[in-house]
């Protein structure tokens, strides 16, 4: 259930970026944007709106869209000037998002100087949750050209894995494997040349309980076909798998569905990411991200990535997923970590954007980004 976070493409919801995704850094404040896509429905939340009974810190996705009670708004408070660490210059901040598109219609609400300096300015990943065959090329490609041009690297998140989400809120996806298959082709030719971080497909190795032996297997194979034609298609893509996060699945097993999947193998994978639509801290991701990669038992050159959007407070002491209380924003986003084998720390899920409690699931709830930012 990491997979909910912000879709860019779509519907509504990772040591050191090694040099080659890295370049200088010079420590000023980047313009960020948060991301949605070309022609995509609303972003994504984290973990999915479902009850009680879903999956340990699965995420929400773009395609999140039942409704769901909202709270009332809460008075701005005034800030009480947390220092916040400058995002990388090299992450691109995709210009098309539900947060900018709030601030720019809300320019003399009290809460838009906090929710854009700390939330709207800074990098964050683009999804691409529908199952769209015909523009997929085109909308990949728009955001990685735009962002070649500004040198500065996207990043990435291909969301349409057949069966998504176990028919959960962010449920959808391709309609099989085939056509799964030929949209990641697509998705590849989109990528360009320029470098690019792609995270693949959130919750996918995580959460398989509905699958049969046979879907999982075949699974696999889509997962590993994806990651090669990634990388084939373009060489400087750092292609990132699903190893969930610290409170879900045992290293041991999450690595074993990992080699299955093809990100021991440097011919598909750069590594895995964790964390992505949860809370869990940062310190506790990177020890869970070096069980996994060893693991898997794959290169020294495997990294990890580590979503740090909202994990400022670590998860909530009862479990709670959805909008919890009293969580943060996390490090801002980075290509350089200071921590060996963690590529990056990234904004995989869109912070602001609610996981089904504070407004409709991958819906923006300003009240929840100030929060959140606050």
């Amino acid at each position: 259930m990491a997979a909910a976070a912000s879709l860019v493409a779509a519907v509504g919801t990772v040591a050191g970026m090694v040099a080659a995704v890295d370049g200088s850094e010079d420590g000023d404040v980047a313009r960020p944007r948060v991301t949605r896509s070309p022609d995509l429905l609303p972003l994504p939340a984290v973990p999915t709106a479902t009850s009680a009974s879903a999956s340990p810190g699965r995420s929400s996705s773009p395609a999140d869209s039942k409704t769901a009670k909202k709270k009332p708004k809460p008075t701005p408070k005034a800030s009480a000037g947390r220092l916040v660490a400058p995002a990388s210059t090299r992450l691109y901040r995709h210009t098309d998002s539900q947060v900018l598109d709030w601030v720019r219609a809300n320019r003399s609400d009290p809460r838009r100087p906090l929710i854009e300096s700390r939330i709207a300015d800074r990098p964050a990943a683009v999804w691409f949750a529908d199952f769209t065959p015909d523009t997929i090329t085109s909308r990949v490609r728009a955001v990685t050209s735009t962002a070649a041009r500004g040198g500065r690297v996207p990043v990435l998140v291909p969301y349409a894995i057949p069966q998504r989400d176990c028919g959960g809120a962010s449920e959808g996806g391709a309609p099989d494997i085939a056509a799964y298959d030929s949209w990641a082709q697509k998705f590849a030719a989109g990528l360009g040349s320029g470098e690019v971080v792609v995270i693949l497909e959130p919750d996918a190795l995580s959460q398989t309980e509905c699958l049969s032996g046979g879907q999982l297997a075949d699974r696999y194979a889509a997962l590993a076909r994806a990651g090669r034609a990634f990388k084939s298609a373009n060489p400087r893509a750092r292609v990132y798998y699903d190893a969930g996060h610290s409170d879900w699945n045992p290293a041991g097993t999450q690595a074993a569905r990992l080699r299955a999947a093809g990100a021991a193998s440097p011919a598909s994978s750069d590594g895995v990411f964790t964390n992505v639509s949860n809370f869990n801290r940062t310190s506790a991701e990177v020890a869970y991200a070096r069980r996994v990669l060893a693991a898997m038992g794959g290169p020294p050159s495997l990294g990890a990535v580590i979503d740090t959007s909202r994990n400022g407070n670590g998860a909530p002491a009862d479990g709670a997923w959805c909008d919890p209380s009293g969580r943060k924003l996390g490090q801002a986003p980075t290509l350089r970590t200071g921590e060996r084998g963690i590529d990056a720390y990234l904004w995989v899920k869109l912070p602001g954007e609610s996981d089904g409690c504070k407004g409709e699931p991958g819906s923006f709830a300003p009240d929840y980004a100030y929060d959140l930012a606050d």
